[in-house]
């Protein structure tokens, strides 16, 4: 064991994303350890009502635990209600800074602020946050490279599903003409139970049942969640500088309601579509319900499924596609993040 490289994480966020993210830093200790011989450390945690430290290691079968049952993490051993992710940060020698905080398109704080701090400190970075990313990507990137932190954030972009890996590192030298995708599952859930003869609040009212779909939907049912993680494919795959802002129009899925019923022509089914399409200077960004043929590749994305299909010069089409029905994929796809981030150093 003394051959294992120790990588120290603060995380800050203990929704479900960071819950699975615990069970499985507690189940895949063993794996990871004989595979990239690293011991993954969580040395500090933040949610919204406190944070807590230790430099030897929090127990994280113990912290899972204490938030299933309802607590604050301010009340956990070495917890304290005035404490957050900057005090974390400022009295750690962490390695990893992980946010999987919630989304604030308004203004991603303090989401920001804590990425900004963890930068400036030389920590790497792993997000599942979007809110940065859209708003601020330019921004983290300078700071990134100013500092010798590095960010990455697989897990923003439909969850497990590696769309910014493929892009940044498999599309080499390559000019992507199109990019185009079904990036949230909860409205194409929506969409398929919709053109099974469901309304737009039976189905709605069956995914947040299920615990998928949010109290609030507003984010995945207008179309801003496909926003944000459109923009970071903008400026991450396509080298294209933009903001959430810059995305028009971002329509949702709301004026399809009661139901768009199971009669279009042909079998063809409506997608939420995410669009990045190649412009002289740069992309014309959109978000909005498209009637596709039952041929197409995006047509057959159903439930809860997600895809994006990449269009290139040199590689032409590739498509991919994953079912994610929960935080598992999101949580895998951050410590992705963290082993490649060893990997490549």
């Amino acid at each position: 064991m003394s051959s294992l490289q120790t990588i120290d994480l603060i995380l800050v966020g203990l929704g479900n994303v960071h819950r699975q993210f615990l069970h499985l830093a507690t189940t895949r200790g063993a794996l990871l350890a004989q595979r990239y011989g690293l011991r993954l450390r969580v040395v500090g945690a933040a949610d919204s009502q406190g944070a807590a430290a230790d430099p030897a290691g929090l127990d994280p079968a113990a912290l899972l635990a204490h938030k299933l049952s309802g607590a604050s993490v301010a009340a956990f051993p070495g917890g304290a209600a005035d404490a957050s992710a900057l005090d974390l940060l400022a009295q750690l020698d962490a390695h990893v800074l992980m946010e999987a905080s919630p989304v604030n398109l308004a203004d991603a704080q303090p989401s920001l602020s804590y990425v900004l701090a963890a930068l400036e400190r030389g920590l790497d970075v792993v997000l599942a946050n979007k809110a940065p990313l859209a708003l601020h990507y330019q921004l983290l990137r300078v700071a990134a490279a100013a500092h010798g932190g590095r960010l990455a954030f697989s897990a923003t972009v439909c969850g497990g599903l590696p769309v910014i890996n493929v892009g940044e590192r498999d599309l080499v030298a390559a000019q992507v003409q199109r990019v185009v995708g079904v990036f949230n599952s909860t409205s194409n859930y929506i969409l398929s139970q919709m053109a099974a003869g469901d309304s737009y609040a039976a189905a709605l009212a069956e995914a947040q049942r299920r615990g998928i779909a949010e109290t609030n939907p507003t984010l995945d049912v207008d179309g801003w969640d496909t926003a944000n993680k459109l923009t970071i494919v903008a400026n991450a795959v396509l080298g294209f500088s933009a903001t959430v802002r810059d995305v028009h129009p971002v329509t949702g899925i709301r004026a399809l309601s009661p139901s768009p019923g199971p009669s279009l022509e042909g079998g063809g089914v409506w997608r939420l579509l995410g669009v990045a399409e190649r412009r002289s200077g740069g992309y014309d960004l959109s978000v909005q319900p498209v009637a596709l043929p039952a041929t197409h590749k995006l047509a057959q994305v159903d439930g809860w499924q997600m895809g994006v299909l990449f269009e290139s010069d040199l590689f032409e089409s590739i498509f991919i596609s994953i079912d994610e029905r929960g935080p598992t994929g999101t949580a895998a796809a951050m410590l992705r993040d963290v082993v490649n981030l060893h990997r490549d150093r």
